[in-house]
């Protein structure tokens, strides 16, 4: 539980911290890549400073640039103080902060915090997922054809990648198909039934970590997209509502990997 409430408040630090340079943009004379740039570093320092005194031993992976190897215990801080990078600069409201903590590979804590909704997304191995201390609970939705699904690819993905044709594909047999430009709350999503399925293939491991965790926790189902075991390390997840869904989906994707499809 002091891990999970450690989390909270660092990812609340840090969506005050991006909410404040937000407000930066229409005023300064520097470009927007450098602004976003700031901003990111700070809100990965806001995190740092809240769990890193609280926390000595414990490593930390960040996206931007933060590495620090595990000590006693063997506990990973897995951060992106800012997902949904094109969406903050256009101030569209759909980024966030994602904070995962992991103990010898397995996922023990997740948090994931919009600040422009203000909704806090949490969850702790075994004991469930909550929004904003509200318990979480997947859709469920069964089949494809009924599901509002969602994906992530490359912003330079040509018309004739595989990323496109697996999101064209599935448009043909889902109810809707969406790309929003925020893995962390796509997953964060999944687990609040609000989407019925995510892919990808082009993730890290901070993307994804926290996501992950509250998605199982709420009732749904990651793997890679064929089906097999996730891997952080490895830009492949599917997650779903953890229904029958879930091999539909990866059959439908399949089927592009394979040729198969139409």
């Amino acid at each position: 539980m002091e891990f999970l409430e450690a989390a909270k408040e660092a990812a609340l630090a840090a969506g005050q911290v991006l909410e404040e340079w937000a407000g930066k943009f229409t005023v300064s004379e520097k470009g927007p890549a450098d602004l976003v740039t700031e901003a990111d570093v700070a809100a990965q320092n806001a995190i740092v400073s809240v769990l890193q005194p609280r926390f000595p031993q414990h490593g930390f992976l960040g996206e931007e640039g933060l590495r620090h190897a595990a000590g006693v215990g063997d506990f990973r801080w897995i951060i992106d103080p800012l997902d949904g990078t094109t969406n903050y600069v256009h101030r569209f409201p759909y980024y966030a902060v994602s904070i995962a903590l992991e103990q010898a590979g397995e996922l023990v804590a997740g948090v994931i915090y919009d600040p422009s909704k203000r909704e806090l997304f949490a969850a702790r191995r075994g004991a469930g997922a909550t929004l904003n201390n509200q318990p979480l609970q997947t859709s469920r939705f069964q089949r494809l054809r009924d599901a509002m699904v969602i994906a992530s690819f490359p912003p330079n993905a040509k018309s004739d990648s595989s990323p496109l044709k697996r999101f064209l594909h599935v448009i043909n047999h889902a109810q809707t198909v969406h790309r929003s430009g925020s893995a962390a709350l796509n997953l964060a999503y999944v687990a609040a039934g609000r989407l019925d399925g995510y892919w990808s293939t082009s993730l890290k491991a901070w993307d994804m970590a926290a996501g992950v965790l509250i998605a199982r926790e709420a009732g749904g189902r990651a793997t890679r997209m064929d089906g097999s075991l996730l891997d952080l390390a490895i830009p492949d997840i599917l997650c779903t509502n953890g229904t029958a869904l879930h091999e539909e989906l990866s059959l439908r994707l399949g089927e592009v990997e394979s040729g198969t499809a139409p």
